[in-house]
């Protein structure tokens, strides 16, 4: 059994190196350091923590519980998938957890690991969530928990196990919370990473609310990461996922919201059509074990960006943007597409953070009125931002709502051609595709010169 053991993650450390060659960003550009903190608490399975705290932290910050793939570290992940370089952006702080057994997975199998407080990994975690919120004011509304692989199978498991503690999770490429169960000491599960473990969406949510029994407080919110052809761990568990935490949190099985957030992907929504859904499910097309995790999108879906640093960011390895118009200043008033002669609107008067912008016609109501704030801001209610989703650079990235953060994915300049121009992105705001009947939606686009690209403000 152990040498299968080892055939199996020396298989999915192969995957998981192409997946790091994917998602692979800079390592931040900051004074902080990761250092390893000793002696956090109960610690039954010996684990290591490494703890990452930006220099410049929020007052009331976030807490990020980052979960290693099988053969991996803490470490790795602290300087492969881009969360510490979100961390200083937001001042939010991450927990990065090693494990020491010979195969460097996670026990989501034993009985011990799927009960609360039964023992095993989860018992550490804990401890190690606990050390931190005893020595920072962590928001204890904004308490997360995310892995790839094998983190995030325990991923589904932490956040079965606590959900009095984490308010929500990202699980990529990972199985439903028990289903690599096993009872003869085994930590593979060859019938569930095989995808021949299907349950109705009732059996699933039942091994959820078993495992802390009583319980009838919230539940995580969850966001599911999958690859169509991933053989390591098969496609079918990210269905089985979605019934499992669509159930637990008593939402319909139906999406409520699709969409595609980026090439080769398809998103899903239960529960809810904007950012913060229930549940969230983002499948790519094509892609095995390794896909290109997008790490502004899990932040996003986790509510971690929307506080920012008490003091100004570290030195950036690169000069802030030099616009030629001067910051944008002024009272509130409609934003009128030249070419429609449409308004910038929020549809239904929504105030639901992720909610995209459209056009409509012109009608005075509060969700038409933008004030431009010194900051670059263009805001709405007097709380809420223009922003571009999850922080895109790209042509057709979505035009949202989300509260004000002070993030430059919500700076814009507004131009002395007409053009508003992401601070960020350097592209313009514009409805999709040149719409120009009600309900257009707006997205970044390419700047082309084009009147539907201009805007007036009357």
């Amino acid at each position: 059994m152990r040498s299968r053991i080892a055939l199996l993650a020396a298989a999915l450390a192969t995957a998981l190196a192409t997946m790091t060659a994917v998602v692979t960003a800079a390592t931040p550009a900051s004074a902080a350091t990761l250092t390893q903190v000793t002696n956090f608490g109960t610690n039954p399975t010996n684990l290591q923590m490494h703890l990452y705290v930006p220099d410049r932290v929020a007052a009331q910050p976030a807490l990020l519980l980052a979960l290693h793939y099988c053969t991996g570290s803490g470490p790795a992940v602290h300087s492969s998938f881009g969360l510490s370089t979100l961390a200083d952006r937001y001042g939010f702080i991450v927990i990065y957890p090693s494990v020491t057994r010979s195969s460097k997975c996670w026990d989501v199998s034993s009985p011990q690991a799927l009960r609360r407080d039964g023992g095993s990994d989860p018992i550490g975690l804990k401890s190690m969530v606990d050390y931190v919120r005893g020595r920072y004011p962590v928001d204890a509304n904004r308490i997360a928990v995310g892995g790839f692989s094998s983190g995030a199978m325990m991923t589904n498991v932490m956040a079965g196990l606590y959900p009095d503690l984490f308010n929500a999770g990202f699980s990529s490429s990972g199985v439903p919370f028990g289903c690599f169960a096993t009872t003869n000491g085994a930590e593979w599960n060859s019938e569930c990473s095989g995808g021949r473990i299907v349950r109705t969406p009732q059996q699933w949510g039942d091994l959820v609310r078993n495992a802390y029994p009583g319980y009838t407080g919230k539940r995580p919110r969850m966001q599911i990461w999958h690859g169509t052809t991933d053989t390591t761990l098969s496609y079918v568990n990210f269905g089985e996922q979605i019934k499992q935490w669509t159930n637990v949190q008593g939402v319909s099985q139906t999406p409520a919201y699709t969409d595609s957030p980026q090439a080769s992907a398809t998103r899903t929504r239960y529960g809810g059509t904007g950012g913060t859904a229930p549940v969230e499910a983002i499948s790519f097309q094509g892609y095995g074990h390794s896909i290109p995790f997008d790490a502004a999108q899990a932040v996003r879906f986790l509510g971690l960006d929307g506080t920012s640093p008490t003091t100004p960011p570290p030195n950036p390895t690169t000069p802030p943007p030099n616009p030629t118009t001067p910051p944008p200043g002024g009272t509130a008033g409609p934003l009128r597409n030249v070419n429609a002669g449409r308004c910038l609107d929020v549809p239904a008067r929504s105030q639901t953070n992720g909610t995209q912008v459209a056009l409509w016609d012109c009608n005075g109501g509060t969700n038409q009125q933008w004030t431009p704030t010194a900051a670059r801001q263009l805001q709405v209610y007097g709380t809420k931002c223009l922003d571009a989703e999850g922080a895109g650079t790209t042509s057709g990235t979505r035009a949202i709502i989300w509260d004000c953060n002070g993030g430059t994915n919500q700076q814009w300049n507004i131009n002395s051609d007409g053009t508003v121009t992401g601070v960020q992105s350097g592209l313009c705001l514009a409805p999709n595709a040149g719409g120009t009947a009600n309900g257009a939606q707006l997205v970044l686009s390419t700047c082309n010169g084009t009147n539907s690209q201009r805007w007036s403000r009357s």
